[in-house]
């Protein structure tokens, strides 16, 4: 183990499946007596994306030409810059002090237990920043048999974990997923090896696609006002709860090429065919979001949750979170009574926004200290794997 686990400061930048933006995180880093890594926050930046920006990156979800590929890696190197230089600066630090910038980048397209893509050269960010690069985290998990997501769960277990009971870290970014979290105080015996992650559905995906296409002025479902002015249609709803992906048991993950233009396209064909009104289609989308979260609790996690705690930018939403709560209130086979308290991220630790940015520069960490960055139990990998190409300053 290097020095580095006695202090070092690194900065996570992240880009999800929601494409709003960029996320930037200074992290001060460091390890405990007993060797657990410690994380406090320092600033956190974000980068929003401009409408042709947004366009450019679902058109290449889709298809594209070798030029535009290779153009839009490289650009998007210089957009995780910008928002890695933003967060630096509102730090109040050197560059010369940044141990390494963890950069996700952007996925462009994953394919569980395949192949997985994320664009964003890591030698503009390491040329434009003049700091250390630790890139590509999730090829090595996927190349030993995992799917390469969920990562964050490794930051819900060692920075986010209950001292005393079971918590679910429920990820509302653009895709759900869930962290099934173990206390903290069983970790040194073993208990991180019980924790299990996996995504849920959509999170925040399908209730931005309808909205922006209602509302082509609105990025998302302001303070969720268009849900809670409309009604949600059940059928339907129910209808898209038997999608294949809801039965398959974890580990698992999901992303932009399941919740296509195509998808959503069809979703809205189906509302509007049953009369719904634009509220209605949020609504319903905002429903079908809750709804699968409980729905793949009700499946797969029957440990004894006591707080649901939600982040990432659905966590925003009211109509969204509520959604949640009273989905999980209602009795099932497994948790026939006692549902679990939902909570902000924000009301326990901080921006809940800076969450999955904080969590990518904890892998940088653990990179830069020769640790394990996955959990087999959540990716379903064949063994511990350090996570991360290094791209020198």
């Amino acid at each position: 183990m290097n020095d580095l686990t006695k202090g070092a400061i690194v900065v996570g930048v992240m880009s999800g499946t929601s494409l709003d933006g960029i996320s930037a995180a200074a992290v001060q880093l460091h390890d405990d007596d007993q060797q657990r890594p410690q994380a406090h926050l320092l600033s956190f930046a974000h980068r929003a994306y401009t409408p042709a920006e947004r366009l450019r990156l679902e058109d290449a979800m889709r298809q594209a030409t070798a030029q535009e590929y290779c153009r839009l890696n490289a650009e998007m190197g210089e957009w995780l810059a910008d928002a890695a230089l933003a967060a630096i600066a509102d730090a109040g630090v050197a560059r010369s002090d940044i141990a390494a910038i963890a950069s996700h980048g952007q996925t462009l397209w994953h394919e569980p237990l395949h192949s997985t893509w994320q664009i964003g050269d890591p030698s503009r960010i390491a040329e434009r920043t003049g700091c250390a690069v630790v890139a590509d985290f999730r090829s090595r998990d996927v190349s030993a048999g995992g799917h390469g997501a969920p990562l964050v769960p490794m930051a819900d277990a060692l920075l986010f974990a209950h001292p005393t009971e079971w918590r679910a870290l429920q990820n509302l970014g653009g895709i759900g997923n869930v962290a099934v979290v173990p206390p903290g105080s069983t970790h040194a015996t073993g208990g991180l090896k019980s924790l299990r992650a996996f995504d849920t559905g959509p999170g925040c995906v399908l209730i931005d696609s309808v909205t922006r296409l209602i509302r082509p002025d609105l990025p998302y479902d302001v303070d969720g006002a268009l849900a809670f002015a409309g009604r949600a249609n059940d059928v339907i709803v129910a209808a898209e709860l038997r999608n294949a992906f809801y039965d398959a048991e974890p580990p698992k993950s999901t992303g932009r090429e399941l919740f296509t233009r195509e998808y959503v396209y069809a979703f809205m064909t189906a509302c509007r065919a049953a009369g719904a009104t634009d509220e209605d289609i949020v609504a319903t989308a905002t429903a079908l979001t809750a709804r699968s979260i409980a729905d793949q609790f009700a499946r797969y996690v029957p440990e004894p949750i006591s707080q649901v705690v939600v982040s990432g930018g659905g966590s925003r939403n009211p109509a969204l979170v509520e959604a949640i709560a009273n989905a999980l209130a209602e009795p099932t086979r497994s948790r026939p009574q006692n549902p679990p308290a939902v909570l902000r991220f924000d009301e326990l630790f901080f921006d809940g926004e800076a969450k999955e940015a904080v969590a990518f520069a904890l892998l940088g960490y653990l990179h830069l200290t020769g640790r394990p960055g996955n959990l087999p139990s959540a990716t379903g990998a064949r063994g511990p794997r350090i996570l991360g190409s290094y791209t020198p300053a």
